[in-house]
């Protein structure tokens, strides 16, 4: 792991270069869920304010908030300006440290669940027709939890302001089409072990269609799974709201909706994992954006692009491929990057006071690594 984060850290911070070159200013942003389980913990809830306390204190930009389902929570990242490989490490630290910030807090083990799926995480049933009511029946709810990838860039206007183009451009246009692209073939690198496949088909399999809004396909448009978002969210709900004239109860009398600055492209396929790789998603999110620019800047036309099924497994069957052969066979990512070292390696060579000296490019080294890492995983379980 420590390569492969190694690695992708020098490859994000050419990415960022590069895009600066062009004249952006590239914006990565994640949301990760997750669970608490409590049931030995000797409290009823984790006391979120304290835990923000500490990641205000490691310098993270984000916070903890409670999600739907019991005990779900979600760190949901802040628009604080920070780089994309400033985004990746506040993940990795988040992934890694938090049983260790709730022992802080609590002074108690606390287990965290940073899993595809919890299983039998909650109980009840949704009432007909409701989105928020149950009915007296109860049954077990699998909880699926997220990891969502949010991309923007910003045109460079001056050493002081900067515009959010994918507000007024076809650049998200571009950016939606890259990642409908290329998620089939990189699926590994979001769907990193065998339960977040399990995942996709909680709606089907476990009948939880109308409890559930997890994607299970790789789509487009503003509600798809690698959504375009500009002035309507995936619910339709309007986005961008900036309150401004309360009641005397605090409820927002008066608003208006800047959407402008929060236009994005978000990639929600991806499953919560301790396998999931921040610094490696943020490498195959900065590739997208880089094509998608260069695309833009070209004036490319735009290419319509079907949905597509997510594969069924990290393992082929023989009727199709899972996500580890489909990896293998794809020839974009390693491109991608090996095409951007070859542009860039002696004009930043000094710059960046990075090591070119590597006998592969460093796109060919980083997917040898990701699939070294599964090949060790199925010799293991081969051999027990």
């Amino acid at each position: 792991m420590q390569k492969i984060n190694h690695l992708a850290q020098k490859i994000i911070l050419l990415q960022q270069q590069y895009i600066k070159q062009l004249g952006f200013l590239a914006h990565v942003h994640f949301e990760l869920e997750g669970c608490f389980d409590l049931k030995n913990a000797n409290i009823n809830q984790v006391d979120l304010a304290k835990l923000n306390q500490l990641l205000h204190w490691h310098h993270i930009d984000g916070e903890f908030v409670y999600e739907y389902w019991q005990n779900q929570w979600e760190f949901v990242s802040a628009f604080n300006g920070q780089s994309p490989l400033t985004e990746a490490s506040n993940l990795d630290k988040v992934i890694t440290n938090l049983p260790l910030w709730l022992k802080q807090v609590h002074n108690t083990e606390i287990k965290t669940l940073i899993k595809p799926v919890v299983w039998s995480g909650d109980n009840g049933q949704l009432a007909d027709k409701s989105n928020d009511i149950f009915s007296p029946i109860n049954r077990d709810v699998h909880i699926p939890n997220a990891i969502q990838i949010n991309v923007s860039a910003s045109k460079i206007v001056s050493a002081k302001e900067n515009i959010n183009i994918i507000a007024t451009t076809n650049l998200g246009e571009h950016l939606q089409q890259s990642f409908l692209q290329t998620s089939l073939p990189c699926s590994l690198l979001y769907l990193p072990e065998e339960e977040a496949f399990e995942r996709l088909l909680l709606k089907t399999k476990y009948g939880l269609a109308q409890e559930l809004c997890s994607p299970i396909d790789i789509s487009g448009g503003y509600q798809g799974s690698i959504a375009l978002y500009r002035k309507k969210g995936k619910h339709n709900q309007k986005l961008g709201q900036q309150p401004l004239l309360y009641d005397q109860n605090n409820n927002v009398l008066i608003s208006e909706y800047k959407w402008q600055q929060t236009a994005r492209v978000e990639h929600r396929l991806g499953a919560s994992s301790l396998q999931y790789n921040a610094y490696v998603n943020v490498v195959f999110a900065l590739a997208n954006l880089i094509s998608a620019i260069e695309k833009y800047l070209d004036n490319a036309e735009l290419e319509n692009k079907a949905v597509q099924t997510l594969p069924l497994s990290l393992m082929s069957s023989k009727t199709q491929l899972g996500a580890i052969d489909l990896f293998k066979q794809e020839s974009w990512f390693a491109a991608a990057i090996n095409g951007l070292e070859k542009k860039l390696t002696r004009e930043y060579k000094n710059t960046l006071a990075l090591d070119f000296n590597d006998a592969q490019y460093w796109g060919t080294q980083l997917k040898a690594y990701i699939l070294a890492k599964y090949q060790v995983s199925i010799i293991t379980s081969i051999s027990l």
